[in-house]
């Protein structure tokens, strides 16, 4: 670092550059280490709900610094997560912007003239201490059940008197100097005065030439002309880090609000590691809804909409939440992430769909499954409306049609009966099957030339007929007198509407499978 502390550039130390004059600006800044976690979402979508509302601007900034953990696909799926949830930035790596660029990596230069000014103004110093020797420092430490910290052992000393001690390393790191009196207390636009730990002297500038998350987020905040900086609880800590080095380089601190960390069901931070569900991606796989999880997670901190009656209104659009949003609604109280309350709202969303849109939204977990290539025929995709018409109101996921689906769409003689559905066949299976294959036998099938939806094989008179037989004619409940007939169809304990599925698979193939089941037993 050549730079002198006074050439600092136009953009450093200054004023604060804001394209719209009292517009808000939001980020959400993840690092790509992995699959997309939850939190970014949940985080990207309350910065987006203020944004919005005010008529202010949201970018999205990659902090890749970490480049232990740095996972080169995990950009594209940043991207990928966040516009399928439809929360969209104006500013970022992948659509530029005033003040690009918008990767960490590629600002380096950015962040070396504030440090130095910090080195120069006293706040800051090399640290040449090795790995092994803090390791050793932090061990004693915890033996000793003292505060963990560095102890300062380099500050003060220039790199050839501090070669003369144990555990050098010729490679620094730059730590920032805490004095005694480090502001401690600041204000959270959702918690109001919040007191955090005294920092110690958190390294700022690693070895290799990359800021820590506390320079660089300072650092591009302010260059980024962001106002308010929403994130999660897990930062109160390092807020007074923050907030010390605004003061050193005189700069104007946003406004800090810090979200509650979404936790399990047994009240721990929600990770990737212990639960799937803290990949953005799992979702997409299990087949939520964009909607309903992005109406989801605004539950998870804030309270239902008011409906006209002045009851509760737990399904809401972005467009209502972001309407109606104040921070001083916000419940700083850590949400349980409960799948079920999630699976809840997806089948409210699922039944609410207009049927094409939902028959179109099953077709690539019908591809992923097997049971509809990536190019179906115009009859297949007929028949795939007539059944996503019969399961619409009876599945929580995407994922779950398939398994009722693909019935539909196998050969008679290749359809796999399940365990379970032959277990629960009773004694009287066969002369139930008897029965309906009499009964069915008797409906005319038309001569119609499209089948096998045709003649007076229709849900209604498959109903009556097999009512009558069954029903009526063995003295069989109702509850009861369809199962045999059920499994024979679908090869499964639970399935779309029996006659409507007859109907759709024709009399035909519907027979054929009586006739199969029976022949079995």
């Amino acid at each position: 670092m050549s730079t002198s502390p006074d050439a600092l550039p136009s953009s450093a130390p200054a004023t604060t550059p804001v394209p719209v004059e009292g517009a808000p600006r939001l980020r959400v800044a993840p690092s790509p280490t992995g699959d997309p976690h939850v939190g970014t979402a949940y985080m990207a979508l309350f910065n987006l709900a203020y944004a919005r509302q005010q008529g202010g601007q949201f970018l999205l900034r990659i902090e890749d610094t970490d480049r232990a953990r740095f996972n080169a696909s995990s950009e594209q799926q940043l991207y990928d997560t966040l516009s399928w949830l439809g929360l969209t930035w104006d500013e970022g790596p992948d659509v530029g912007g005033p003040f690009a660029p918008y990767r960490q990596s590629e600002r380096l230069d950015t962040y070396r003239p504030y440090v130095e000014r910090l080195l120069a103004d006293g706040h800051a110093y090399h640290c040449w201490c090795s790995s092994e020797r803090l390791a050793e420092m932090r061990d004693k430490q915890q033996k000793l059940k003292q505060p963990t910290g560095y102890d300062r052992l380099c500050h003060g000393k220039t790199q050839e008197e501090r070669a003369q001690l144990p555990g050098y390393s010729e490679t620094p790191v730059v730590r920032m100097f805490i004095p005694e009196d480090a502001p401690i207390v600041f204000d959270d636009v959702i918690r109001g005065k919040v007191t955090a730990p005294r920092p110690d002297d958190q390294v700022i500038l690693k070895a290799d030439g990359f800021p820590t998350y506390h320079l660089a987020v300072v650092v591009d905040d302010h260059e980024m002309g962001v106002t308010h900086v929403v994130r999660g609880e897990e930062w109160i800590s390092s807020t007074p880090k923050h907030v010390l080095l605004y003061q050193w380089l005189g700069l104007t601190p946003p406004a800090f609000a810090h979200m509650p960390l979404l936790r399990n069901t047994d009240k721990s931070k929600i990770s990737k590691r212990k639960n799937p569900a803290a990949r953005l991606t799992w979702f997409q796989e299990q087949g939520y809804l964009p909607e309903a999880l992005v109406n989801f997670l605004a539950l998870l901190a804030y309270p239902p909409m008011t409906a006209e009656d002045g009851s509760d209104r737990e399904k809401f659009t972005f467009a209502e939440f972001s309407e109606h949003f104040a921070w001083s609604k916000v419940n700083p109280v850590g949400p349980i992430f409960d799948l079920k309350k999630l699976d809840w709202l997806n089948g409210l969303y699922l039944r609410d769909l207009e049927l094409g849109d939902f028959t179109s939204r099953l077709l690539p977990f019908l591809e992923r499954e097997g049971v509809l290539s990536g190019n179906p025929t115009l009859g297949e995709l007929g028949r795939l409306k007539d059944v996503a018409e019969l399961i619409q109101t009876r599945i929580a996921l995407l994922s779950e049609a398939p398994a009722l689906v693909k019935p539909f769409y196998v050969a008679d003689g290749d359809l796999v009966i399940d365990e379970d559905a032959r277990a629960q066949l009773k004694e009287n299976a066969g002369e139930v099957l008897d029965a309906a294959i009499t009964a069915l036998e008797g409906i005319d099938k038309g001569t119609g030339s499209l089948p096998p939806n045709d003649g007076d094989f229709k849900a209604a008179t498959i109903e009556a007929r097999l009512r009558e037989a069954i029903v009526e004619g063995l003295g069989i409940k109702p509850r009861l007198a369809f199962g045999p007939l059920r499994t024979a169809v679908s090869g499964a304990r639970i399935s779309p509407p029996l006659f409507e599925s007859m109907e759709i698979l024709g009399k035909d193939s519907t027979l054929a499978r009586l006739r199969r089941l029976r022949a079995e037993i």
